[in-house]
């Protein structure tokens, strides 16, 4: 370790003197083998508190930002502003320590798009570790405000995270403006909030169960009973969030759980593993969930997309051109159900071709989808957007006239390094 990175550690900790002498080196010598571990993950977790500092969100990205000095391209999410502006967000950096956010906009129903109008990197060349964003979504409130909801780590994943959240109350203005980033719980989130019948938001966090990785392993095993696929609600339009309870599923990934309400007031869980899609229920609100079981919906250890349209009707975006199979990531297509779930029409392929992931989207008032994904990441890094109908979807072609498959929200100039 860097001597000045070991400074910053005595310090931060206060603990020692920032030059330590011989006695208290030696200390170590005769420590047993647990309390020196339990040493180093008291480190590792002050480390881990540089994660609590709020990032800036960065309004005047360019030039430093701007398409020629961005080499790669996931998608995180998209949404639709009170006065039609869609916004698109994706991660820059890698799927790694290294990621940060970047947002742009269409005002022409995702025809064009501008360059990036903003983002938020935390990364710091003073830090001792990288501290990255790497996960969130994008989400037009009922009020109209539109939030970016965000992960801030150190690493890939320090055992802890953090969700944040900031606001935007102008997303129509030529210069939109976003309140200071807080903290609502530990953890990551990366799917939009459902709105309940009983007008409750509920936003879904997944605090990882395998614990933090790398040098953070062991980590805020404090944090231990709550890992899992938590649900938070709000009852004062985002005002508040409390935590109502969690799913615990087998052989978890990173969750990415999504909640949809029933007719019939239940909830109903679907949530990613290195096994496949994985569902849970709950009848009391989400405070406590059924032991969770294998769905038939077949599907690659990848982000899904659900949620519930205009129609009453919901809406699936799924890989594969069948409800119970998949050839891995290829073949994203759509599918929509009558009846909550139990069965599924349509079929739409959206984007045929390899390599394409990360489906996101919303439903417009005029009743159009919008579902943003990417393609090649590190290679081609693009981020695309597919604009379709539910008739589209039941004649598992595009009839409406407006529809458009691979729309290009983004692509990265950078020359990459091989």
């Amino acid at each position: 370790m860097a001597r000045s990175a070991l400074a910053l550690l005595i310090t931060m900790l206060g603990t020692f003197p920032l030059i330590a002498d011989d006695s208290e080196t030696n200390r170590f010598t005769t420590m047993p083998p647990k309390e020196i571990r339990d040493f180093e993950i008291e480190v590792m977790e002050k480390i881990a508190d540089l994660a609590l500092i709020p990032p800036e969100p960065n309004t005047s990205p360019l030039p430093k930002y701007d398409y020629d000095q961005l080499d790669y391209g996931m998608t995180i999410g998209i949404a639709r502003t009170p006065g039609g502006r869609l916004w698109a967000c994706w991660v820059a950096g890698g799927d790694s320590p290294a990621a940060y956010f970047v947002l742009a906009t269409s005002d022409d129903n995702g025809e064009t798009w501008s360059k990036p109008r903003l983002v938020l990197d935390s990364h710091s060349k003073k830090l001792p570790r990288p501290r990255s964003i790497l996960v969130g979504n994008l989400w037009t409130d009922p009020e109209g405000r539109l939030w970016l909801f965000f992960d801030q780590s150190m690493d890939m994943f320090d055992g802890r995270a953090g969700v944040w959240a900031t606001v935007c109350s102008n997303p129509d203005s030529d210069t939109p403006t976003w309140s200071r980033p807080r903290r609502l719980w530990h953890g990551v989130t990366l799917n939009k909030p459902t709105i309940l019948s009983s007008g409750e938001w509920m936003l879904p966090i997944s605090l990882d169960q395998r614990g933090g990785f790398g040098p953070f392993k062991g980590c805020f095993s404090k944090l231990d009973p709550h890992r899992g696929a938590n649900v938070f609600v709000s009852g004062d339009k985002g005002d508040t969030w409390q935590r109502r309870g969690k799913a615990t599923f087998p052989n978890p990934d990173w969750h990415e759980h999504m909640v949809v309400e029933r007719n019939d007031g239940s909830l109903w869980m679907l949530a990613r593993t290195r096994k496949g899609i994985m569902e849970s229920t709950s009848t009391d609100g989400g405070q406590s969930w059924t032991t969770p079981v294998a769905s038939r919906i077949k599907h690659p250890n990848a982000r899904f997309h659900i949620r519930r349209l205009r129609s009453g009707r919901l809406l699936l975006i799924k890989h594969g051109d069948k409800i119970d199979s998949h050839q891995g990531r290829v073949k994203l297509s759509a599918w929509l159900s009558d009846d909550d779930g139990k069965s599924w029409k349509g079929g739409l392929v959206l984007d045929e071709r390899k390599g394409i992931s990360y489906p996101d989207g919303f439903q417009a008032e005029d009743g159009t989808i919008y579902i943003s994904y990417d393609r090649n990441r590190a290679t081609d890094g693009e981020i695309l957007l597919a604009r379709f109908t539910e008739d589209d979807v039941l004649a598992g072609k595009l009839v409406a006239p407006n529809s458009k498959r691979k729309l290009l929200i983004s692509r990265p100039l950078a020359k990459r390094s091989k």
